[in-house]
């Protein structure tokens, strides 16, 4: 039996919201007035079923207007896509940042993840909702990881509204540029290129451009508030004249100014906004190099060169790519996992925050290799200000012929469109990715089929991170073997390392592979009374203070039984309870379950359920209990569809293991 919202209709500031998005209905089957003709036959259901991708933007764009998805709304989205109810209803109750259920406009997300919790989210959390109560307009709700961890504990305020900008906005005007500089790039180039066959796809859905969307991305007002007090986090979501400056990103890179940095050398010394600025400090060089060699050098590039991908998964980045690029079936896509989600991590932002243009540039380079025409870039719905900045940074590329019909005269097409998450940590599995930006609910494929045959919309498909993807550069620029010299012989080039918890200089770090976790730590200001540090985040393992010497590289990290995954290092004093933490990576698992296969659904809870019941026991009063967690975490690892369910029962295992945690 399907879904029926019955009587209810959109208002109609709903409905200004969807039909900004997607245009005016054209008949009276989706949505507007009845005419002769529409009693004659029906019209458009092919056209709007194509469409179906422009689901998840949709809800975006009545969350941004009202601030929540009422059902006549969500029925009137159905109608324009014919999506049936019971499966639009399944996707807006998927992710965290949507509300079906009437809220104010006003929302304050306050982390209570992993770097939070130690540094006092608690008491804030207690301390914001004592003080905002039903009749101040705002609603508190706590969130996980923000991505903010550097600056823990963390709040984002999101305001929707029609006249409501972004205060984290610094995009600034667009510049003019000389005749001369944009004839050099081949053109401004503004349109989208087509896919080259098979199923066409909406190409404007929310990269800014196109009739009635221009500033999709950018409708609802945001602050972030970090670090946070209950004073400057009410003053962020009740006046929001007050908002705190969010600071520049190159304090979250304590080595700003290192001229031995290679990935993050240009944060903190050219200016993000800029596209002559990126020029000026290399920009563009790679792209050029890229079309000197031609696609099948590149990958030969990126493969003598030893790249894995630096998500977690650690996948030879060239194969990947050989292998998309040899698939007959076209389109071929590319899409840019830009959801980190894992808790602890924010090297993606800071670099998207830093320098875009070396992210969309890196994109056109793989996009290229591998026969793509069109890229998703996939960017977590927390992040505003990576937002702007990358809009403003692919509007800019396109004007100057580095985006569009004809990248660089060079007669290869290839454009980009930003995808919003709204708040799903399985949205970083790339099959579950696909789904969301497809419009269904963010779930894990079974594979194989593996994405380089079937992947988005069925075609072959290309996924990386913004940190595999920004390694690109410094391989073409720099030569192969030149980057294969840096870290070790089987992990090769540098890595970026998030840093948090209880340490003097938290942020983002680079060092090549093959460093020691000791001395990541000497950089960061390790305290002295350190109790343990969690690599590899909710779902990596913990360490001893006496195994510091451990060689950051995936197999190292992996000798010593544990994992490097996206580079999460997590420090924690004797002050921080570890019962505590570990009760908080359950229930973030518990949480971020999307519930498809039964071991991850059933055991992340009963996971839960032995941590509540021994936070307070330890020794022989815990043993039962111990021994049914290792059950359930056995089951996980083993039966689990994808990676949440499969590495649920890491971090507890590893406390129990090699902190004695209930000892």
């Amino acid at each position: 039996m399907d879904l029926r919202f019955g009587d209810s209709k959109p208002t109609d500031e709903e409905r200004a919201a969807v039909d900004a998005l997607l245009g005016p209905p054209e008949s009276s089957w989706e949505g507007a007035d009845r005419s002769d003709a529409d009693l004659r036959w029906a019209r458009g259901g092919r056209e709007a079923r194509d469409r179906r991708d422009q689901l998840l933007p949709a809800l975006h764009a009545l969350n941004d207007r009202v601030g929540w998805i009422s059902e006549g709304a969500l029925d009137y989205v159905c109608l324009r896509l014919t999506v049936p109810p019971a499966e639009a209803y399944g996707v807006a109750t998927f992710y965290a940042m949507f509300s079906v259920r009437p809220r104010p406009a006003t929302v304050l997300h306050v982390c209570t993840d992993l770097a939070c919790t130690a540094a006092g989210a608690s008491r804030l959390c207690a301390a914001v909702e004592s003080r905002l109560g039903p009749e101040s307009g705002v609603k508190v709700e706590r969130s996980p990881c923000l991505g903010l961890c550097e600056r823990a504990p963390a709040t984002l305020v999101i305001r929707a509204g029609e006249s409501a900008r972004p205060a984290q906005e610094d995009t600034p005007a667009r510049p003019a540029f000389e005749d001369e500089a944009v004839q050099a790039e081949g053109g401004s180039g503004g349109a989208a290129p087509g896919d080259g066959g098979g199923t066409s796809r909406s190409s404007e859905a929310e990269s800014g451009g196109g009739k009635g969307r221009r500033g999709r991305n950018t409708l609802h007002a945001t602050a972030i508030c970090a670090p946070a007090t209950p004073d400057r986090a009410i003053a962020a979501a009740t006046a929001p004249e007050s908002a705190p400056t969010e600071p520049a990103p190159e304090t979250a890179v304590p080595q700003t100014g290192d001229t031995n940095l290679t990935l993050l050398h240009r944060i903190g010394t050219a200016d993000p906004t800029s596209l002559d600025d990126y020029r000026a400090h290399g920009g563009y060089t790679a792209l050029r190099r890229a079309f000197a060699l031609g696609p099948a050098a590149v990958i030969r590039e990126v493969t003598d060169a030893g790249l894995v991908g630096r998500g977690g998964a650690a996948f030879p980045t060239g194969r990947k790519w050989q292998a998309t690029a040899a698939q007959p079936d076209h389109p071929h896509y590319l899409v840019c996992n830009a959801d980190e989600s894992e808790p602890g991590t924010f090297k993606d932002r800071v670099l998207m925050e830093g320098d875009p243009y070396a992210l969309v540039e890196a994109m056109t380079i793989a996009a290229y290799a591998t026969g793509a025409h069109r890229g998703y870039l996939y960017l977590r719905g927390e992040y505003p200000r990576a937002l702007a900045r990358l809009t403003h940074a692919i509007e800019q590329a396109r004007t100057r012929g580095l985006l569009g019909d004809d990248v660089l005269g060079q007669g290869y097409a290839f454009d980009i469109e930003i995808r919003r998450g709204a708040g799903a940590y399985i949205c970083g599995e790339e099959t579950a990715l696909f789904n969301s930006i497809e419009g269904r609910r963010g779930e894990p494929r079974s594979k194989p089929p593996f994405p380089v045959e079937k992947g988005l919309f069925g075609k072959p498909t290309v996924e990386n991170n913004v940190e595999t993807l920004v390694n690109v550069l410094p391989i073409l620029t720099m030569g192969a073997e030149a980057y294969a010299a840096i870290g070790t012989p089987t992990s090769t080039g540098p890595k970026l390392f998030c840093v948090s918890g209880t340490v003097a200089r938290p942020g983002v770090y680079e060092l090549p592979f093959g460093a020691t976790l000791g001395e990541l730590l000497a950089l960061a200001g390790v305290r002295d009374n350190l109790r343990a540090v969690l690599l590899g985040g909710a779902a990596g393992g913990f360490v001893r203070p006496d195994e510091l010497d451990i060689p950051l590289t995936f197999e190292g990290t992996r000798e010593a039984g544990t994992t490097l995954g996206s580079g999460v290092v997590m420090a924690f004093d004797d002050t921080v309870p570890l019962p505590r933490l570990l009760l908080r990576i359950a229930e973030f698992f518990r949480d971020e379950s999307c519930g498809q296969c039964v071991p991850c659904r059933v055991g992340t809870v009963r996971q839960e359920e032995a941590l509540h019941r021994i936070a307070d026991r330890t020794g022989a009063a815990a043993a039962d209990d111990i021994a049914l967690l290792r059950e359930v975490g056995r089951a996980m690892r083993d039966a689990s569809i994808c990676g949440l369910g499969q590495t649920a029962w890491n971090a507890v295992e590893s406390a129990i293991d090699h902190l004695g945690a209930y000892e």
